[in-house]
């Protein structure tokens, strides 16, 4: 893994911790290697984070390069990259209002036509699981079936990408649509959901400029 690459995964988590996306020196992000994936360490705050800070782990968890712990959530980043071939790199945030509705357990629905930059018809929210387990792995990777993105119950989101720019992009629209989703519900409101038709021609348009990508 290359110098610019490590440089390129440090800034990318300083940028979402700026935007208030990683508080407490929450969150993780990783990008896939030949030998397993690289992913920021543990109770390192990401402004003091170095290239050297961070870890390579193996699928299994065996740390392969770094003199640092690897971020607690590194079975959850392991279980994403052993089920989905295409997915390069990860990022786990821990958005304000993403996470504060999914601790009310529930996803995103059709309600503004850039779900589809979550990969489908709508951000499911999983089942709940303690962080750092294997079943709050096991939880993740099966809300995120067929999908970009999803909720990980009373946690934070996860995102994915065939980019660490993609993954990262992925993670803040959740919270971009998060917001707005909160925001008619507290306004009292009952957002008109999109047709699965309406979705379609969204997709099909979005391929034409290379959006989803």
């Amino acid at each position: 893994m290359a110098k610019g690459e490590r440089g390129e995964l440090i800034a990318a988590a300083q940028a979402l911790d700026a935007l208030g996306f990683m508080p407490s020196k929450s969150g993780n992000l990783s990008t896939r290697t030949k030998r397993g994936f690289l992913i920021t360490p543990s109770a390192l705050p990401y402004s003091a984070t170095l290239p050297g800070d961070l870890v390579e782990v193996a699928l299994d968890g065996t740390v392969l390069r770094g003199k640092r712990k690897p971020s607690s959530e590194w079975r959850l980043h392991a279980e994403v990259y052993a089920a989905r071939p295409e997915v390069e790199a990860v990022v786990h945030t821990h958005s304000p209002m993403a996470t504060a509705l999914s601790c009310a357990r529930q996803g995103l629905p059709p309600f503004h036509y850039m779900i589809v930059m979550g990969g489908g018809t709508d951000i499911r929210c999983s089942d709940y699981a303690t962080f750092g387990t294997q079943a709050l792995a096991l939880a993740g990777v099966a809300a995120l079936a067929g999908r970009k993105a999803a909720l990980l119950a009373n946690h934070g989101v996860l995102a994915t990408g065939r980019t660490l720019a993609g993954a990262k992009a992925v993670a803040m629209e959740v919270e971009n649509l998060a917001r707005q989703y909160l925001a008619l519900l507290g306004a009292g409101l009952q957002p008109i959901l999109l047709s699965p038709a309406e979705l379609e021609d969204v997709v099909s348009q979005f391929g034409g400029y290379g959006r989803l990508g």
